[in-house]
């Protein structure tokens, strides 16, 4: 079990003005941020950071949509990091998720779901090291 997880705030929920709520609510649930970034990936990056998802019906549209506006990336630490984002995050639909988690308060659709977490402490180091480097982290 690692103490980091990945994170990025998707361009639905930068574009409509939610990043700083939501890494309040990261904050206010005891992560704190190791590394963050404010970017745009390009149709290449967004495809290849899902690279996993590429047989599936979904990924034309995920890759037009994560890179349709700015990002904010970012490492987060705590105890049990992973498991304890993806509570804090919230069910992938919205409509499922937990009272006061993210998605139940940001996200408007499962396609446009406002975060990303990883789903694995593995993928969190993969997903971690996509977007930055050693020197990048703190």
């Amino acid at each position: 079990m690692s103490n980091q997880t990945f994170t990025m705030i998707k361009p639905d929920a930068t574009q409509k003005g939610y990043t700083g709520a939501i890494l309040d609510q990261i904050i206010k649930a005891g992560f704190s941020i190791k590394a963050m970034k404010w970017t745009r990936l390009t149709k290449e990056q967004a495809g290849l950071f899902y690279d996993i998802h590429r047989e599936r019906p979904f990924f034309g549209e995920l890759v037009d949509f994560m890179s349709s506006g700015p990002i904010a990336a970012a490492v987060l630490e705590k105890e049990n990091a992973v498991a304890d984002f993806r509570t804090l995050i919230g069910a992938t639909n919205p409509a499922q998720a937990a009272e006061g988690t993210i998605r139940k308060l940001f996200a408007a659709s499962v396609g446009e779901n406002a975060v990303h977490g990883s789903d694995s402490d593995e993928n969190a180091a993969i997903e971690a090291d996509f977007f930055f480097s050693k020197l990048e982290r703190f």
